[in-house]
């Protein structure tokens, strides 16, 4: 889970695996798998940041990484 703020300033935890897209639009939106967009305060590449945080703490990026070196 990734820590984000809304453009009112409220906190919200969020599931980094469920993230299909993040677009400055000029604000931050947060496309899901579901269909569903957040706009939130972080700057894109501050979310980008935290995503990548969370892969290596749950151990998914050696996961994709892994599975990416058989396809090839």
């Amino acid at each position: 889970m990734i820590n984000l703020k809304r453009l009112n300033g409220d906190s919200f935890m969020l599931n980094a695996v469920l993230i299909e897209q993040v677009q400055s639009l000029p604000d931050t939106t947060i496309s899901l798998i579901n269909g569903k967009k957040i706009v939130v305060k972080n700057e894109a590449s501050e979310v980008t940041g935290m995503i990548a945080e969370y892969y290596q703490l749950i151990g998914l990026q050696r996961v994709l990484k892994e599975v990416g070196e058989e396809n090839e």
